[in-house]
């Protein structure tokens, strides 16, 4: 899986163009980050909404999966939010998928007058959201849904429009309570973004501890990372996109995705053989640089099974 991270800097050619190499490249997904400020740089062009984004691709691309990495709880309100991801579902027939988390970045949302509440409240309303949306999405169609929480309420609600199928969920993090609690009871993957693999364990394991809890198995809920990709054919071209990165050296230490195909294929070997892990996003920074997608495609993907 492609991740994006739009924000920094893209316009939506920029996108459309990564989109497509993706799929060309016989990869599985596109993913992009749901953010309205940029960490760091000028950010322009500016942002690019994620779900306009992700529906205009919906109708650019033919197969590949399509989602946030992820969407903030705390940008949209969650009967319209089900709408638009259900919309963009069924654009693309079938392939969307849905990031939620709670949100965190300040500063994007004084930037642009989003309210931005304490933690505490930030994932009471997610736990709702994610009640709300799958509720909207499983009632059957002549039956309304209804829901009275602290933070939103909803009144007789038809539900619709209605998704192509069940649409995949996914939540992440390192919270180590309320986090694998909702993954356990809404989660089809949860993803541990820029870890290292004891971390990543300890994380899966609490969720799989909070599925158990509520008696889920555990095995539904597929476990993903996501890391910077900073690949090269030799440690020389490795060293100069990660400088190009403004990465250093410990910043790579930990990451499965840093290095030459073959250090990757091993590092990834033994993070799968940790962690259990069956799905990789891999973050692409640099959008003009899409020599590395290929150097994924013929390097490393014939090497992991």
């Amino acid at each position: 899986m492609i991740f994006t991270e739009p924000q920094q800097g893209a316009t939506y050619s920029d996108l459309l163009r990564v989109a497509q190499a993706t799929e060309a490249a016989g990869l599985n997904g596109f993913f992009r980050s749901d953010h309205y400020l940029s960490m760091g740089g000028s950010g322009l062009p500016g942002p690019t909404d994620a779900w306009t984004t992700l529906s205009a691709l919906a109708v650019q691309t033919k197969g590949i999966a399509l989602g946030t990495l992820v969407t903030s709880a705390t940008f949209r309100l969650p009967g319209p939010l089900a709408i638009a991801v259900a919309q963009a579902d069924v654009m693309s027939g079938g392939r969307i998928e849905l990031g939620l988390g709670a949100g965190w970045f300040e500063a994007e949302h004084t930037g642009y007058g989003i309210p931005f509440p304490p933690v505490r409240e930030r994932f009471e309303r997610l736990a709702e959201q994610l009640e709300i949306i799958t509720g909207l999405w499983a009632t059957p169609e002549g039956e309304t849904f209804s829901f009275d929480g602290a933070h939103y309420t909803v009144v007789n609600s038809p539900g619709l429009p209605k998704p192509t199928r069940k649409i995949p969920v996914i939540i992440g993090g390192n919270g180590r309570r309320r986090t694998p609690a909702l993954a356990a009871r809404y989660a089809t993957e949860f993803n541990m973004p820029f870890s290292d693999p004891d971390t990543a364990v300890a994380q899966f394991d609490r969720v799989a501890r909070a599925c158990d809890d509520i008696g889920r198995d555990p095995s539904e809920i597929k476990r993903s990372l996501v890391h910077t990709l900073v690949i090269g054919r030799t440690s020389a071209e490795v060293a100069r996109r990660a400088e190009q990165l403004s990465r250093s050296p410990e910043d790579l230490a930990d990451n499965p995705l840093a290095g030459t195909p073959a250090e990757i294929v091993d590092r990834l070997g033994r993070w799968r053989e940790k962690t259990g892990i069956s799905r990789v996003y891999l973050q692409v920074l640099d959008l003009d640089d899409l020599d590395q997608i290929d150097l994924v495609v013929n390097e490393i993907v014939p090497h992991l099974g």
